[in-house]
């Protein structure tokens, strides 16, 4: 059972954050903290996908001259870890452009508390 958790430590620690993003995005009332929980959220997916994709004793994808060009399984594959870039640098614009529309709120309403804002609107 230990040998389990602690070979899977990468997968736990994705649930533990993956928790703690939805935790934020349910029960906080404001903005802000829903917003850092959904970037919470997006940090235990990327790295979900970096686990995933790592391989023990396996080298980036540059030919070595020690590893011959035929055994394929010695190199990472370089697909996902490109992809979870993108999606970083898709996060943090998607981030500005977030705390951007709660600045806006915040100077319309006054406030960036969930329910406040509600009865405001209404």
């Amino acid at each position: 059972m230990v040998d389990f958790i602690t070979g899977h430590y990468a997968y736990w620690f994705t649930i533990i954050l993956l928790c703690i993003g939805l935790y934020g995005i349910l029960f906080k009332k404001n903005l802000v903290k829903k917003t850092l929980g959904l970037v919470i959220i997006q940090a235990s997916v990327v790295l979900y996908f970096v686990a995933i994709a790592s391989k023990w004793g396996a080298t980036v994808t540059v030919i070595d001259d020690s590893i011959p060009v035929d055994q394929v399984a010695q190199y990472l594959n370089p697909l996902p870890h490109t992809l979870m870039l993108t999606a970083i640098v898709v996060g943090v614009a998607t981030l500005g452009v977030a705390f951007t529309l709660l600045m806006a709120i915040y100077n319309r309403y006054g406030t960036l508390d969930e329910q406040e804002l509600i009865e405001k609107i209404q």
